[in-house]
């Protein structure tokens, strides 16, 4: 048969969440957890979850034909005409190729499967029939050094997951070619401030007001992101609900700041205080629910303050995750702007500056070694230097690993991985590189995952108005130095929202819905009991050491514990997972 030419035994079946593609000797099954928008035509069939929509346009009623309509009219470019969260399968049924495609951000998941001349695709891993799928060893060492396991491998050997902005071809041989389609090319704005600040608030109130329903909600931390997202709700409904989790722990707690917003916008505001019970209650539940393992500790907090929501008749949550990630808000961003200072400089003044304080007597002295420290890290390079504080990388790894473990991974594949994103950045600058690599391994592989998922579970929607695929290209029109001149973190983002947000507001410093499993590990004698009981069960799997499970313990115990809580956690979900999915 003709390549061109469209199969005529080709049969479709559907249910409501469930898609099945046969040919005479190839099958795809498409099966879901939510209900699955479909159209075809003559030549495309298309499956969609989420909403797809055409850029810079509302969602229309059915997102497949919303799609259908636009590969219809030019397939080669039709990534740069459509906007959304969303997850979609498309058939081409002259060819037989399979498009697996997602949005900009990955915001909703998409697994898949080579099994002969079967092709399994899903948005979870449950409905993949996984109980005869291996654990992939590379996946728990990548677990390990992420705290979360990126796309496009998974827990599973032969199982992989479409990396966000990618599209995955099958082709009727069962290759497969997996291209980066969501690539922005930095052109920078010469409009002046003030048009630019306006069209920043335009963009982020027509997110808010596109997904802001009947029962819709919002999470309020008190910060910048999740502060705008409740103001501009607030705007679009009276009373406009919003939802806080508090702690005891002073250090952790921000419910004052989320008080000052709700009071600004005059929102229906309510606060959960969290205690070591409620981990304690739901803690396996928890762990076992994602679909791989996941070591984000916040995942209890957006679970609780989800499920407060829900007992308050909300049914859709907005989240203001990604702001940091577009406008440049993390520390870390102006933490490596000071190293670029030694990198940018002429080569005859790094090497006198290396000989004077790396290879003399001055390394030893309280300013020389602050010097010294400072060359090694900037001699090191980006994305490398942000691995300086990884777990991973502050052991030695055959202390920590079993070595029959490590003989079946390759050590180096995690930084392999944030080195090629890093590079695929349409920019040299060193923001714009770090705010490309974090779309992927903050947000796509790591945030998004977590409040998805615990919403999911929660009962509720969630939507990210502030990373609709507008927005974020808004913001690659803005200079390095507008988003971030010299240490000023937001700087253009305060700017914008001067005359909207709370004084106290712009003025705070970043924080979020953390966990103080550290401090609540030394508080309750029932969660420690928890969690040395997953840490013995762990230590009989010829994964982690023993002793080094000790170790961690006993620096837990000694030494910082909210830094080492942080790895125990991720050694206690670990073992809570693969316990839940009897592995």
């Amino acid at each position: 048969m003709e390549q061109n030419t469209i199969e005529p035994l080709l049969i479709v079946e559907q249910a409501p969440q469930q898609l099945i593609v046969n040919w005479p000797q190839q099958q795809l099954n498409f099966t879901t957890n939510n209900p699955l928008n479909i159209a075809q035509n003559e030549r495309f069939i298309v499956a969609t979850l989420g909403e797809v929509r055409e850029y810079q346009q509302d969602i229309k009623e059915n997102s497949a034909d919303t799609l259908l309509s636009i590969i219809s009219d030019d397939f080669s470019k039709y990534y740069s005409k459509i906007a959304g969260f969303f997850a979609a399968v498309i058939v081409d049924k002259s060819s037989h190729n399979i498009y697996l495609v997602n949005d900009h951000m990955g915001s909703v998941g998409l697994y898949y499967h080579l099994n002969g001349t079967e092709i399994m695709i899903s948005n979870t891993l449950s409905k993949m029939n996984v109980s005869s799928f291996e654990i992939n060893p590379q996946a728990i060492f990548n677990y390990c050094y992420f705290h979360c396991i990126p796309a496009p491998t998974t827990i599973y050997r032969d199982v992989f997951k479409v990396e966000a902005g990618h599209q995955v071809c099958i082709n009727n041989q069962g290759e497969t070619n997996s291209r980066l389609l969501y690539q922005p090319q930095y052109h920078y704005s010469t409009d002046n401030d003030e048009a630019l600040y306006q069209q920043c608030q335009t963009l982020v109130a027509q997110s808010v007001k596109r997904h802001a329903g009947v029962c819709s909600g919002a999470f309020l931390s008190g910060g910048l992101d999740s502060s705008t997202v409740a103001g501009m709700l607030a705007k679009e409904q009276a009373n406009a609900k919003t939802f806080s989790i508090g702690f005891d722990e002073k250090q952790y707690d921000e419910t004052a700041y989320a008080l000052i917003t709700a009071e600004y916008f005059k929102t229906d505001h309510r606060v959960l205080k969290l205690q070591p019970e409620e981990l304690i209650k739901n803690f396996k539940q928890i762990a076992g629910y994602f679909d791989e393992p996941f070591g984000n500790s916040s995942a209890m907090a957006a679970f609780a303050c989800a499920s407060f929501a829900k007992e308050h008749g909300v049914s859709r949550m907005l989240a203001g995750d990604g702001g940091d990630e577009i406008f440049a808000g993390n520390e870390r961003y102006a933490k490596q702007k000071i190293f670029e200072h030694y990198t940018n400089s002429p080569l005859m003044v790094q090497k006198a500056l290396d000989g004077l304080f790396c290879h003399t007597p001055l390394q030893n002295l309280p300013i020389g070694s602050k010097a010294a420290s400072y060359i090694r890290q900037a001699k090191e390079g980006l994305p490398d230097r942000l691995e300086s504080y990884n777990f991973v990388n502050r052991f030695d790894l055959s202390t920590m690993f079993e070595a029959d473990f490590l003989a079946k991974v390759d050590v180096n594949q995690p930084l392999a991985q944030k080195r090629e994103r890093y590079q695929q950045a349409n920019s040299d600058h060193m923001i714009e590189k770090m705010l490309f690599l974090d779309w992927k391994f903050t947000l796509a592989d790591n945030d998004l995952i977590k409040v998805s998922k615990m919403c999911e579970m929660a009962g509720v929607e969630v939507k990210y108005p502030l990373l609709e695929k507008e927005l974020v290209d808004f913001t690659t029109t803005l200079s390095p130095d507008q988003k971030l001149p010299k240490q000023q973190l937001r700087d253009f983002y305060k700017k914008a929202f001067g005359d909207f947000l709370a004084p106290e507001t712009l003025a705070k410093s970043k924080h979020g819905f953390g966990l103080p499993f550290g401090a609540w590990m030394k508080q309750s004698d029932e969660l420690m009991s928890l969690a040395k009981s997953a840490l013995a069960s762990l230590g009989q799997r010829h994964i982690i050491k023993p002793q080094f499970i000790e170790q961690a313990l006993s620096m837990h115990q000694s030494d910082h514990a909210d830094y080492y809580g942080e790895l125990v956690w991720i050694f206690v979900v670990l073992e809570l997972w693969l316990e839940a999915h009897e592995q």
